[in-house]
């Protein structure tokens, strides 16, 4: 049983945010607040394991929030509910320590599903926000030599496959860089999925990104 934190400062996605939790079986309690202060206070005096974060809060914002319940604990899962899209701010929370970014017309079903998850472990962002993160490793010439501050027990040729998912290159690309068969290199992608604990390339890259030394 979890108990989770909504973060929104607009009173009716709030209640149906609420509302859509409360029949969940996983749910312990919920908590509320419609701003950044608010929210701080409440994970201070109380046990939270997921907070559903809105960036658009008054005063401080979704991502400094983060910034500061990750600095208060490691542990709290962050889930990002905006109606923002914008490459900064999606790069930006993920940086100050999200799992999830979704967008606020997401079915609330699927949010709820996608809370337990993260709360499991899972990383999860959707096809728009996953596109943004490979376009922004793609292009930034300065992440050319990856740094992870974790291997999560990958083998050198793995640490190289993931780096070129990285850039944005797919199985045929990769193949022909380093000499080998596709067949070989969807070998060594699998296991990259494995260790890393995802379910496809995209989310790899997500978090490998999320591991880059900065």
């Amino acid at each position: 049983m979890y108990k989770i934190l909504i973060a929104e400062d607009h009173a009716l996605i709030r209640f149906g945010l609420k509302t859509a939790f409360e029949s969940k079986s996983f749910i312990d309690e919920i908590y509320e607040t419609s701003c950044a202060e608010d929210a701080l206070n409440v994970i201070k005096n109380n046990h939270i394991d997921a907070v559903i974060m809105d960036l658009g809060l008054p005063g401080m914002n979704g991502i400094e929030a983060s910034k500061e319940i990750k600095a208060f604990n490691k542990d709290i899962k962050i889930i990002i509910l905006t109606s923002h899209n914008n490459e900064q701010e999606v790069l930006d929370s993920i940086k100050a320590g999200a799992r999830a970014y979704c967008s606020k017309d997401i079915n609330p079903e699927t949010l709820t599903e996608i809370v337990y998850l993260v709360l499991q472990g899972a990383l999860w962002f959707d096809a728009k926000v996953a596109e943004v993160i490979l376009n922004a490793l793609s292009s930034d010439k300065n992440q050319k030599d990856f740094d992870f501050k974790e291997d999560y027990n990958l083998t050198d040729r793995e640490k190289e496959v993931l780096e070129y998912i990285c850039e944005g290159l797919n199985n045929s690309e990769i193949s022909k860089l380093l000499d080998v068969s596709v067949n070989t290199v969807k070998v060594h992608v699998s296991s990259i999925i494995q260790k890393l604990g995802v379910e496809d390339r995209t989310q790899a890259a997500v978090k490998a990104f999320k591991s880059l030394r900065k």
